[in-house]
């Protein structure tokens, strides 16, 4: 797992539309990066609307936010549409930047040990650097501790 003050790891991801995003491309802007598990499951359904229906606080920081899973692009695009979610999703089906963020572990279900993502989330700022890490992530009070570091 990276550690607050490191440099967060670079990335190029699809995004719900198809283009290409980098971390890079939000330099000198705070960067909110979560980690969830599925598209259109509980938790992260309710993890995306709380983003959602908390944006204005997020815009008027001057923040961006950037969801990651393993769903495809199709998925994605589909989620955000039925949620009308105002930010960027971006797939990682292969796992190189859910792994290098240290968020692909072991979890337990039901008694069934299986590897997954460990709903987590990394506040970069401008300069590229996490400023804080929220990991595993509760997703009732998550989006108000993020405001309140924004």
């Amino acid at each position: 797992m990276l550690k607050e003050g490191q440099k967060a790891p670079s990335f190029t991801l699809d995004d719900d539309h198809n283009q290409k995003v980098s971390l890079k491309d939000f330099a000198g802007k705070e960067v909110v990066l979560y980690f969830y598990p599925k598209d259109m499951t509980p938790g992260c359904t309710q993890e995306a609307c709380d983003f959602r229906d908390n944006w204005a606080a997020v815009k008027k920081s001057g923040a961006v936010v950037l969801g990651i899973s393993a769903d495809p692009v199709k998925k994605h695009e589909a989620f955000k549409k039925k949620y009308k979610l105002p930010f960027t999703l971006l797939s990682d089906e292969g796992k190189k930047i859910i792994k290098s963020y240290g968020v692909w572990k072991k979890k337990k279900f039901m008694g069934r040990e299986f590897m997954g993502i460990i709903r987590s989330t990394f506040l970069i700022d401008g300069k590229g650097k996490i400023r804080k890490i929220w990991s595993p992530v509760s997703v009732k009070v998550h989006v108000k501790e993020v405001l309140e570091n924004l």
